[in-house]
């Protein structure tokens, strides 16, 4: 910092040391103003003077109240101008104590408004004027009276302009930390979004494939005894499962790498053309599921994409879990004008639809998929039982470029 910074800093934390030190250069100069006297014997000559003691006592009033102008502006702004208007009617030569009130006026414009320094300058400057000129023995005229007039003015001006400027640099100063804190709020809104992105993979991935194993591990368990055969198949699923979910886990976690490390994941995310091998999956599990699709090839975008992908997979999930060993599930893709519609049924008994032992985060991730790419989910109950989950998600990508999932 430099040494004019740091004499900036130690006046603005003492504004009071400040004002005294400004009394007293006043007073100096004040003092030092009625020792001159411009007026000879023949005309304008410089000489000494003595001023009387009416006029030291005002001018040591108009300077010792200057050290409260920071708190009281108007008063010290009227105490200036009476002592400066009974100087100008009993000084015999003036002594000049309307240098006070002059400083006493350009504080007032720096800490009012404008409307406020307009209306108290000219009452200021109409009164000391008028005093001046009406009082004592010289001419209206008088450089002495139209001093008086220059100086209030110019009081008047100074504090108005460094009000302004005050003014400007503080306006300047909150743009900026507004937006400072926009920017900042932005990118907490940002993380924020991604982490949820994150965690809705990850518990899409996590809920399929611990599924599928639970499934298969049991399905082991319980014929390990009298058909190994069929348990070493169900192990090999196991291991099938559990690998996938490893690979999809590594590449979702992978999103968390910083930009320059290694292995960072390059591999697509999964969509409607891994529809197959998502109910493969399901079929090796002994869910019977039937799929039908009417969308014509249609080319999605990524966002949209994945989200049918992730809500087909959520919803045979959780006919897994919670429809019954007998339950069969629909899944059905259809192309509705500028749409696609995804539907997935099942006429299990249990609730499909809940998650009781998550929380019910599965419907809750698909939601917010579907809110993402401005898309709408309804889910409920079948009429004679099951569960519908159908979704319609827009064709044309909409989102905003931060929402789109990873």
């Amino acid at each position: 910092m430099s040494t004019l910074a740091r004499a900036r800093c130690s006046i603005g934390a003492h504004p009071s040391a400040l004002d005294a030190a400004l009394a007293a250069a006043v007073l100096v100069c004040m003092v030092a103003g009625s020792l001159v006297d411009p007026h000879g014997p023949e005309g304008v000559s410089w000489g000494f003077r003595t001023p009387d003691a009416l006029s030291l006592l005002l001018m040591t009033v108009g300077a010792a109240v200057l050290v409260f102008r920071r708190r009281s502006p108007m008063a010290v702004l009227a105490v200036t101008g009476g002592v400066s208007v009974a100087e100008s009617v009993t000084g015999d030569p003036r002594a000049p104590v309307v240098m006070s009130a002059v400083v006493a006026l350009y504080t007032v414009a720096a800490s009012t408004d404008r409307p406020t320094t307009w209306r108290v300058g000219l009452l200021t400057m109409t009164v000391l004027t008028g005093a001046a000129m009406l009082a004592g023995d010289l001419p209206w005229y008088a450089q002495e009276n139209l001093a008086v007039f220059a100086w209030t003015g110019i009081g008047a001006s100074a504090g108005d302009a460094v009000r302004s400027r005050r003014a400007f640099v503080q306006a300047i100063r909150d743009r900026a930390e507004k937006a400072e804190r926009t920017r900042e709020e932005e990118a907490r809104r940002r993380v924020a979004e991604e982490r949820l992105r994150i965690a809705r993979d990850l518990h899409d991935v996590v809920a399929h494939h611990i599924a599928l194993v639970n499934v298969q591990a049991g399905v082991a368990a319980h014929v390990m005894d009298r058909r190994p055969d069929q348990a070493k198949e169900a192990l090999a699923h196991v291991r099938a499962a559990s690998r996938s979910a490893l690979d999809e886990l590594r590449a979702t976690v992978g999103l968390l790498r910083q930009s320059g490390e290694p292995e960072a994941p390059t591999e697509p995310a999964p969509g409607l053309h891994r529809l197959g091998e998502l109910v493969g999956t399901f079929h090796h599990a002994g869910l019977h599921v039937e799929v039908a699709r009417a969308d014509q090839g249609t080319e999605l975008p990524a966002a949209v994409d994945l989200a049918a992908y992730r809500i087909i997979q959520e919803a045979l999930t959780n006919v897994q879990k919670h429809a019954g060993l007998q339950a069969k599930a629909e899944v059905s893709v259809v192309r509705v004008g500028p749409n696609i519609e995804v539907t997935v049924l099942d006429d299990g008994t249990g609730q499909a639809g809940t998650s009781t032992d998550g929380g019910g985060h599965g419907l809750l991730g698909m939601r917010e998929r579907v809110t993402a790419v401005r898309g709408t989910l309804t889910t409920g109950p079948r009429y004679g039982g099951g569960f519908r989950v159908h979704a319609i998600l827009p064709v044309s990508n909409r989102t905003h470029p931060a929402e789109d999932p990873v």
